[in-house]
């Protein structure tokens, strides 16, 4: 039996939106068939026209380790950018669509890299940490989560008291200007984890700000975040500072030995000088081989300049003690002059005493 051709179109209408109501992700993906034909992910957003604006910021979720030798820092955190792509824009109910990663391969993304990182990498387990929001003004949002190792100049003169400045610079590898803007996202810039903590630092601020860095080939956007970190002290205090003040009063008991203990005198301060050396060298196995003093070297060195001196003081108060009560030895000139004085004086008297021989034998034989 065949229906009337307005009956037949009703029933076909039904069906096709029961269909669409009990598969919605087909609906989805027509959408991104359509937002997708014809884009050309080479070109950026309005090509020939106003460059394309990329927010940045950031969620510092770890920091460290922190080397003073090699100078570096590495931290993990969420990096997220957002520019707007009018040619992906749509209508729909939905104001926001979750799009896989695969996305990232067929629309276009900024070409961000960091300025002074020595090693980084996106973390893959157990699926690349990454994610893409398409909002209906044609906004992307990308995320990624990223281990970060940066270079850090570090000043050390005011080692262990020091306070760090540690940059991270990031903007468009290929993108001048003229094409490319980046921006901190004005609401949030950079963020910290509230249990985020350091072993050897303290997070002090984070200021940020937009630079320009101009080569030859042009001027290229860059933000600039700077991490200032505040060195503690409690380490070195148990490990250098505590141990160096007793070493210095450890040395400070010869003056109470008896003079004539030379032996536990000088054992007393050929210790405490060895030992002395030895952590002197042992603070400095963390730094770098830098070619001017720390102020952690400035106190090693007057702590070892205090027990040296209490070797010189005993050694100069041995040899005048020992001359003011006449046990000093002569020197050789002195002793050779005493000498040659003795042996005259014994042959003047052997000489008088064969002349009185001589008398006295002559009176015997008259």
């Amino acid at each position: 039996m065949m229906l009337p051709p307005p009956l037949l179109l009703l029933c076909l209408f039904l069906v096709s939106c029961e269909s669409g109501k009990s598969n919605p992700h087909r609906n989805v993906s027509e959408l991104l068939d359509n937002l997708l034909r014809g884009y050309d992910n080479s070109v950026r957003p309005d090509f020939g026209g106003p460059p394309a604006v990329v927010e940045v910021d950031m969620v510092v979720r770890s920091m460290g380790p922190i080397s003073e030798v090699d100078m570096t820092y590495s931290m993990d955190c969420y990096f997220r950018q957002t520019w707007v792509d009018r040619r992906l824009a749509f209508k729909g109910s939905k104001e926001t669509l979750a799009l896989s990663i695969s996305m990232l391969k067929r629309i276009w993304k900024p070409d961000t890299y960091f300025y002074n990182g020595k090693q980084s990498y996106l973390h893959t387990i157990t699926t690349p940490n990454k994610f893409v929001r398409l909002y209906q003004d044609g906004r992307v949002l990308y995320s990624s989560r990223l281990t970060i190792k940066a270079g850090c100049p570090m000043n050390l003169e005011n080692f262990p008291m020091d306070t760090q400045r540690c940059p991270l610079k990031f903007g468009s590898f290929g993108y001048t200007t003229q094409d490319v803007l980046y921006q901190w996202n004005s609401a949030r810039k950079v963020s910290i984890a509230e249990d985020m903590k350091l072993s050897q630092f303290d997070l002090i601020a984070t200021p940020a700000a937009n630079q320009t860095d101009i080569v030859k080939a042009g001027e290229y956007s860059m933000l600039l975040v700077s991490f200032h970190l505040q060195r503690h002290m409690g380490n070195f205090l148990i490990q250098v500072y505590g141990p160096c003040i007793l070493l210095v009063v450890l040395s400070w008991v010869s003056f109470w030995l008896n003079r004539e203990a030379t032996a536990d005198r000088v054992s007393l301060g050929i210790t405490t000088v060895l030992t002395m050396t030895f952590l002197g060298l042992e603070a400095r196995t963390d730094l770098p081989k830098v070619a001017y003093p720390t102020a952690l070297d400035f106190f090693v060195f007057l702590s070892f300049a205090f027990i040296f001196a209490t070797i010189i003081q005993f050694a100069v108060v041995h040899y005048f003690t020992k001359y003011g009560s006449g046990e000093v030895y002569f020197s050789s000139e002195f002793t050779s002059d005493s000498d040659s004085s003795d042996s005259d004086a014994w042959d003047t008297d052997n000489a008088h005493s064969s002349q009185i021989c001589f008398f006295s034998n002559f009176r015997t034989k008259h």
